[in-house]
């Protein structure tokens, strides 16, 4: 797809044609960017027990898309769950936190967005985002319990015999969604089945797991304040059911953008590649220039 097309209008001067790659390994899922001659190639595939392995599988699909060879790309950088243990050879690397990823992700997806939630499948994030250059102003992330995240969702959809797919879906279904009150996982599953055992319908449950999860997100951002234009990203972002629990209980419609935000990550690691590698030839001509002088 063309870069116009995708990004943000006012965006798109920041886009070079540097032949770049952005890697996101999750820890459910790995995506990859790939941003070459105006041009953005997308790349997804279950992550692995070797981060590497998923890595190079990214890599090759991208390469085989835009029909280049590993030595056309000029910079690669990693970020996500995985980040910490990858090789590209003598493609210059750098690695990124995926907080930073996701917020220059959603800035040249959304020029003005200034909120982000991200839900992945081990962890969910508040982030505050500077409009001027998606820089992070601020965050806060819930890591430490399995709720609100997408492991919870998929736990929850098993409890109910859907796929996690269907899950969102059952929810918008919903008459008057239950009540789902446990802040921990394991009461919260015990609740959905007693929940059942009442005979709640599959959807009001549903319903009221995601009302259950948005409201844990709405506790990261009384902590770090939210602010119009907001993005979800993530893992968790494609559902429908997610995205209206989030709608209602933090009061702010969630921004529509041309890309599927899956990619965002991955999207904000390659574009910070691109920086990267302008940084470095930057540096390489003021050395040549000092040395001359």
């Amino acid at each position: 797809m063309k870069i116009q097309d995708v990004i943000d209008s006012k965006q798109v001067p920041l886009i070079s044609s540097d032949r770049v790659i952005g890697i996101d390994i999750g820890s459910r899922t790995g995506k990859a960017v790939l941003l070459a001659d105006g041009n953005l190639y997308t790349a997804i595939t279950p992550s692995g027990v070797y981060t590497q392995e998923t890595a190079d599988k990214l890599f090759s699909k991208l390469l085989k898309q835009a029909w280049l060879q590993k030595s056309d790309i000029e910079y690669v950088v990693g970020t996500g769950y995985g980040r910490v243990a990858l090789e590209f050879g003598e493609t210059p690397l750098r690695i990124v936190t995926e907080i930073s990823c996701h917020a220059m992700g959603a800035h040249v997806l959304n020029a003005n967005v200034r909120s982000i939630v991200d839900i992945g499948g081990q962890d969910s994030k508040a982030i505050r985002v500077d409009p001027r250059n998606g820089k992070v102003v601020e965050f806060i992330m819930n890591d430490k319990c399995a709720a609100g995240t997408g492991r919870f969702l998929e736990k929850a959809a098993q409890l109910l015999d859907l796929t996690t797919e269907e899950l969102g879906g059952e929810a918008l279904k919903a008459t008057k969604p239950s009540d789902i009150s446990s802040q921990c996982v394991v009461f919260a599953e015990s609740e959905v089945i007693s929940l059942k055992a009442k005979g709640d319908t599959r959807a009001n449950i549903a319903a009221g797991i995601h009302i259950a999860t948005a409201r844990r997100v709405r506790n990261l951002f009384n902590r770090i304040g939210l602010e119009a234009d907001l993005v979800f990203t993530g893992g968790v972002s494609n559902n429908s059911g997610m995205k209206k629990a989030l709608e209602d209980i933090l009061g702010h419609e969630i921004s529509t953008v041309k890309l599927d935000t899956i990619y965002a990550g991955a999207l904000g690691a390659a574009v910070i590649a691109q920086k990267s590698l302008a940084a470095a030839g930057a540096a390489e001509s003021e050395a040549v220039a000092a040395v001359a002088a």
